[in-house]
């Protein structure tokens, strides 16, 4: 894996974001950006065309114009489960933007949608949100944890940083980890759990996240 991993780096640092196609998203998969109509049944929306997303094994690519979700419908998980995602960021210059996992997702597709989502941000802080069509609600304020990767602290060879961000799931409480360390936990009431599980990218930011794992 961290063979596969350096030469994907090697690559990509030679591979400027605006090479990689706009527009056209990995088979299944559908994008929605902040603010915009619901998707078409293309998958995109007018906004979503300034978003590059493909598949680049181990994983998927992402660059950002606006704000985002990313998701494929048919990756739900409901009851008791976890849901881990492993993520690079490349630099993302002075702008602290988050990104991260998004969980309960329902109505995706409509002005009803409704999730939760968990996310990170290079200066090491966390955000637990609730989106409810056009309103958004913090379960968790922006909070400081050591347990996250600030960008700042990757060393001088390497051009992004790793995190492991997790969610675990279970009836009475929902536990938020970040490499393995738990930074917080809320009652399930709190937050939308059963409904599809995806990601969340904020504005222009170039990550890769080479795994999104479901633990049922």
């Amino acid at each position: 894996m961290l063979r596969t991993w350096m030469v994907l780096t090697a690559m990509l640092v030679t591979t400027t974001a605006q090479e990689l196609p706009k527009g056209v998203f990995p088979e299944g998969w559908m994008v929605r950006v902040d603010g915009a109509p619901a998707p078409s049944g293309s998958g995109t929306t007018p906004a979503a065309t300034d978003i590059s997303f493909v598949v680049m094994k181990p994983g998927w690519h992402i660059t950002t114009g606006p704000a985002a979700i990313l998701y494929n419908p048919g990756q739900k998980a409901s009851g008791s489960y976890s849901v881990k995602s492993e993520s690079f960021l490349f630099d993302p210059g002075t702008r602290r933007e988050a990104y991260g996992i998004l969980i309960g997702g329902r109505h995706l597709e409509s002005n009803d949608q409704a999730y939760t989502y968990f996310v990170i941000r290079r200066s090491g802080e966390f955000l637990i949100r609730r989106r409810t069509g056009a309103t958004t609600v913090n379960v968790k304020d922006w909070t400081p944890a050591t347990a996250i990767r600030k960008f700042d602290d990757k060393g001088a060879a390497e051009h992004s940083v790793k995190n492991v961000l997790e969610v675990k799931v279970a009836p009475d409480t929902t536990a938020f980890l970040v490499n393995g360390t738990e930074v917080a936990r809320v009652p399930s009431k709190d937050i939308d759990t059963d409904g599809i599980v995806g990601l969340r990218v904020n504005h222009q930011l170039n990550i890769h996240v080479s795994s999104l794992e479901i633990v049922r």
